[in-house]
């Protein structure tokens, strides 16, 4: 690869559309095809802990789960600490959590009080921006924790659903980087 443009081509050509997933009518992205190949997978690490590192980040937070695969790996590649985002009652200890409105209902995530401090900038990696709503939670979560947003970075944005719109307020001028948007 050599730029950009190639890094993009590569990880659409490995995202798998899967029609009527989970339900009719749903054209479902599939990023298996793209976490076998060493090379998509190595671009997208790369890419993501680049981001990271031109934000400023000091912190990467994961969402979960696909977030765990994708984050972790950008934050050993940028040398930046890891911190999980779980869903409610996963993680020991003592932890702050964050509610949140989904279509269905509600859901809630937490993270470990300790893990963040006002002396971080905290970049949030996921595999999509769809609706935006665990995202939005994540922001709010960090600045609960006392960290500075840096940004968020999702492999993909699909922007029907309109996501973008609802987590530009809680950015607050942070930065939203999707590489690939469908």
């Amino acid at each position: 690869m050599t730029g950009p443009a190639d890094a993009t081509a590569l990880l659409l050509s490995r995202v798998r559309d899967v029609p009527d997933h989970p339900e009719p009518g749903v054209m479902f992205k599939d990023i298996t095809p793209l976490l076998a190949d060493p090379a998509a997978f190595t671009a997208l690490t790369d890419a993501l802990a680049g981001i990271s590192l031109r934000h400023g980040a000091t912190k990467i937070v994961g969402l979960e789960a696909r977030g765990f695969i994708l984050g972790a790996p950008a934050a050993v590649r940028a040398g930046l600490g890891f911190i999980p985002v779980r869903k409610a009652g996963k993680l020991p200890g003592a932890t702050l959590s964050q509610s949140y409105d989904l279509e269905y209902g509600s859901a809630e995530i937490e993270v470990h009080a300790e893990d963040l401090t006002a002396a971080d900038r905290v970049m949030v990696i996921d595999d999509v921006l769809a609706t935006g709503g665990t995202a939005e939670a994540s922001l709010r979560l960090i600045r609960r924790a006392g960290a500075e947003v840096a940004g968020v970075a999702v492999l993909m944005e699909i922007g029907f659903l309109g996501g973008r719109a609802r987590l530009e307020p809680a950015l607050d001028g942070a930065p939203l980087e999707a590489l690939l948007k469908v």
